[in-house]
């Protein structure tokens, strides 16, 4: 009796296991199905009958495919306009998707909550460091910058060293992105200056890399913009002696402290050398020598400091880093007034890099300050702002990562370039040749 009841409660078990995987087959078959019809109807823009299975899908079929939530949440912003739907997909999609590309959709989220007002800063802010966290490269540029003026916010008085390596972290990852994009633009941008046609393709990879290079380097100037009263002398002087002890061989260290010590023109303090120093003993390299240099020269010994220049450059074998060598040796001998030289280096960097916009501004910038030396009149003088505004000019077209920038020179330079009644009185021809003097010795045209 006891082996029938035994029987009967096993057969009993399996019928109903059966009919539990049976009743889940079925379940997952209509959600394929459900999800093929929402599919199809969502890229045929047959929205109201796509609604309906997704809504299924939503409260059935959760984790079936991560497209629920790619097309649904266009499906709910876009069409049906409906924030609490559209919070919910964001939510779901974490839950269920946690490894697809999270760095962008917590960014995505982010923003949608702040565009909405459907949370305070607090929780955007968390959301936005935790895509941080994951991959800050995967951000979008404006939440990028909203993390880091939110984390700057809450720690430029507590904690200044660590937006110093927030910033530090960010403009490392735009920097790789935007030599990347550098490379891809060289090739192009030689095609377009040879007067040979882009094919489709290429057309479309140039509007991409120009749009996001611009996109970066709004960043770069935002994030300086920023940082730019946090990270005086004053300050940073302080901290890095105080922490110096404790990150003497901490190479990594040593180079943002030295590096961020030579952007502020703290070289001067005994500090600087001793960072410097240190660097190049953590770390022999290419970037490491070059803060050497400025060490050498600084306590008078310029030859030295040319050979370690020049050792820095010959170690470096990427062209891009290489043309940003050239560029910063060019940076610091217009510091020190040393014109003819910075624009040498200058055009040197370019040679390595002919889309380094920086390299055209600084030469621009180097005109633009010798207005007053380079013209005997006012026609002159004028002049000289051609010769730089046609260095802006070549800045933006060749580099957009700094096409904002460079616009501000260009209507700068522009604007005080001679006007057609100045022309008129100089007796000087419109569109003629006109070489500018001094140093300079660039020959330009009239403006017309």
């Amino acid at each position: 009796m006891k082996n029938i009841k035994f029987l009967l409660a096993t057969i009993l078990f399996f019928t109903l296991t059966l009919d539990e995987i049976s009743a889940q087959e079925d379940s997952r078959r209509e959600c394929k199905i459900k999800y093929n019809l929402f599919k199809g109807d969502f890229k045929s823009k047959k929205y109201d009958d796509a609604f309906l299975n997704w809504s299924y899908l939503m409260d059935n079929c959760q984790d079936l495919s991560v497209n629920i939530y790619k097309y649904g949440s266009t499906l709910v912003q876009d069409v049906k306009k409906n924030p609490a739907l559209a919070k919910r997909v964001y939510e779901q999609r974490l839950q269920y998707f946690p490894t697809k590309n999270p760095a962008k959709v917590h960014s995505d989220y982010a923003t949608y909550l702040s565009k909405n007002e459907l949370s305070d800063a607090d929780l955007i802010f968390s959301i936005l460091e935790k895509a941080y966290n994951i991959d800050p490269t995967k951000m979008g540029v404006k939440n990028l910058y909203k993390y880091f003026q939110g984390m700057t916010d809450r720690n430029k008085e507590t904690n200044p060293q660590k937006v110093f390596d927030t910033y530090d972290d960010v403009l490392e990852s735009v920097s790789e992105k935007l030599e990347g994009y550098a490379k891809k633009l060289v090739p192009l941008n030689k095609k377009i200056s040879d007067s040979l046609e882009l094919d489709k393709s290429e057309k479309k990879k140039l509007r991409m890399y120009s749009i996001n290079s611009k996109a970066l380097g709004q960043v770069e100037a935002g994030l300086d913009n920023m940082i730019v009263t946090l990270s005086t002398c004053e300050r940073l002087i302080p901290l890095y002696t105080r922490d110096f002890e404790i990150n003497k061989f901490n190479a990594a260290w040593l180079k943002r402290a030295v590096s961020r010590m030579y952007n502020k023109e703290c070289t001067e303090d005994p500090l600087y050398e001793k960072l410097a120093i240190a660097y190049a003993e953590a770390s022999p390299s290419s970037d490491s020598y070059s803060f050497v240099a400025v060490v050498l020269e600084k306590n008078g010994d310029k030859v030295g400091a040319d050979k370690m220049r020049l050792k820095a450059f010959d170690l470096e074998q990427d062209p891009i880093k290489k043309a940003n060598f050239k560029l910063k040796f060019a940076q610091y001998a217009s510091k020190k007034g040393q014109k003819s030289k910075a624009r040498s280096l200058a055009r040197q960097a370019l040679g390595f890099n002919p889309n380094l916009g920086k390299a055209y501004l600084l030469i621009a910038n180097l005109y633009a300050s010798s207005v007053n030396s380079c013209g005997s009149g006012e026609f002159e003088k004028r002049m000289v702002y051609v010769a730089a505004l046609n260095k802006a000019r070549r800045a933006s077209a060749v580099d957009p990562s700094i096409r904002s920038l460079a616009s501000k020179y260009i209507r700068t330079y522009k604007g005080n370039s001679p006007n057609k009644k100045m022309i008129f009185t100089s007796g000087v021809e419109p569109g003629s040749s006109f070489t500018v003097k001094c140093w300079i010795g660039e020959t330009v045209r009239v403006p017309k």
